[in-house]
């Protein structure tokens, strides 16, 4: 293995016109990485919409991160190590946007024998040779040689969750979701609907033991007097009342308290007494992944154990009605399998073959829908390059279909717990909505799928209205 040294170029060295110099691709992530660091949150660097509305119509760099790169050859290049920095003089020419490539100079001007100083030209061109800054670097040059092993950078991860904030702030807009609350007889689940009632997205009524809930929000310390209670035995009585009363149209949401998930679905799935529809249901997890450029709808992780063709269908569409709900006018929908390629031994890349050619000829609507696509094929464009994949879907999409629960389980286990992620999730495809917690949920998980209930809902109700009206004419 070959070791990187850094090397330094002493005052004595260093001659009139002598120059150094770095190119570096300015990225998102960049700009990003320096308002943490330096407390400049300017939304010109970090709010495309604002940007957009500029004089430079769109996004740009900080000044001084250009700055910054200076400093980087002088402190690593010329003179290098031991360099001390006295005076910086530093104008800016032309903004510098996300993905332009920057070449920074300096070049020694001149020299003051008894302080050691060296006076640099400092200048910054983009990859269009245009010259974005200009200016001066005073410095004290290292009068001793240094070459050393180069220090090893550490890697590090950006984290920005604001989409789930979003997606509630989003759901503020639409009336608030009188949600039946079955059997919420722990304090997880009591917190968790207290809080969305408290955020202005439900109006909860909560069914179950009276006695029970009473008890467990006093040890809690949770406020219960203003919410409806109706009275059930136990937990599965709870559930079948919940369904009656969706029935009777008491109710526009389901969310499930502390009973096991098979015990709900089995109330809401119980034969002409249930809440099933024409549509398969399906659950899906709206993440917030860090390191991708937008919210990630994965389906199914949480419902279907092992989903046939037709059933694959109804997931895809449940996910793409509620992808447009949230503000995707077209979807991109990836079928995920172990590869790109249609193998007769990989039943998921048959079926992902035959749902696109559905989505093609209309059997899936509002969305484009490619696979099969592996994992990286979906959500990387390098990948997409470099394996030469033809697709407008592959490398940027916003659903993720999975072919059975146990990949779409651990999938979003592992973009949450090692992938910084955060996640809500609905079942859809019932004639209301369901709100499935986990005891492992945070407050913002349970706040972000309470919002998610609230924009399904709404999204429902207005195409309910389209059909009618296109029925009507």
């Amino acid at each position: 293995m070959t070791e990187t040294w850094i090397e330094n170029r002493t005052f004595d060295e260093i001659s009139f016109g002598e120059s150094a110099s770095l190119v570096r691709r300015v990225t998102q992530r960049d700009i990003d990485l320096f308002a943490a660091v330096s407390g400049d949150i300017n939304p010109a660097h970090l709010d495309e919409d604002y940007a957009k509305a500029s004089r430079f119509h769109g996004i740009i760099a900080h000044g001084i991160l250009e700055g910054a790169l200076i400093s980087a050859v002088l402190g690593t290049k010329l003179p290098g190590p031991g360099t001390i920095y006295l005076e910086q003089e530093l104008k800016f020419l032309k903004p510098v946007r996300p993905d332009d490539t920057l070449t920074v100079s300096v070049t020694a001007q001149l020299k003051d024998p008894i302080k050691k100083i060296v006076i640099f030209d400092c200048l910054c061109v983009n990859q269009k040779q245009e010259t974005v800054l200009t200016g001066k670097a005073v410095v004290i040059a290292p009068t001793e040689k240094v070459r050393r092993p180069a220090s090893e950078v550490p890697e590090i991860a950006l984290y920005r969750h604001n989409r789930l904030r979003q997606l509630i702030e989003a759901a503020r807009s639409f009336p608030l979701l009188r949600t039946l609350v079955v059997h919420p007889c722990d304090a997880v689940a009591l917190e968790g609907m207290d809080l969305a009632a408290r955020e202005g997205l439900i109006t909860p009524v909560l069914i179950g033991n009276e006695e029970r809930i009473r008890a467990v929000a006093a040890l809690a310390g949770i406020t219960i007097e203003s919410y409806e209670i109706v009275p059930a035995p136990h937990s599965h009585a709870a559930a079948a009342l919940a369904v009656e009363m969706i029935h009777a149209g008491k109710g526009d949401a389901l969310m499930k308290g502390s009973l096991h998930t098979d015990e709900l679905m089995s109330a809401v799935v119980d034969g002409a007494g249930g809440l099933c529809t024409d549509r398969r249901m399906s659950h899906v997890f709206v993440l917030d992944a860090p390191a991708y450029k937008w919210p990630l709808l994965i389906s199914d992780a949480a419902l279907n154990v092992a989903p046939n063709l037709m059933e694959k269908a109804d997931i895809c569409q449940n996910a793409i009605w509620l992808a447009q709900d949230l503000g995707v006018e077209t979807p991109k929908v990836a079928l995920l399998a172990a590869t790109e390629d249609v193998n007769a031994r990989m039943p998921a890349t048959l079926d992902a073959a035959a749902l696109s050619k559905m989505a093609e000829r209309g059997q899936i609507i509002g969305g484009l829908v490619d696979g099969p696509l592996a994992f990286d094929n979906a959500i990387s464009m390098d990948a997409v390059r470099i394996k030469h994949i033809t697709s407008a879907v592959a490398g940027q999409a916003d659903i993720l279909i999975v072919p059975c629960i146990e990949t779409g389980n651990a999938l979003v286990k592992q973009l949450d717990y090692l992938g910084a992620s955060e996640s809500a999730g609905i079942v859809l495809g019932a004639q209301v909505p369901i709100i499935l917690t986990s005891r492992a949920d945070t407050a913002q998980n349970r706040l972000a799928s309470a919002a998610l209930a609230v924009i399904a809902v709404a999204g429902e109700k207005k195409r309910h209205a389209a059909k009618t009206l296109q029925d009507k004419t």
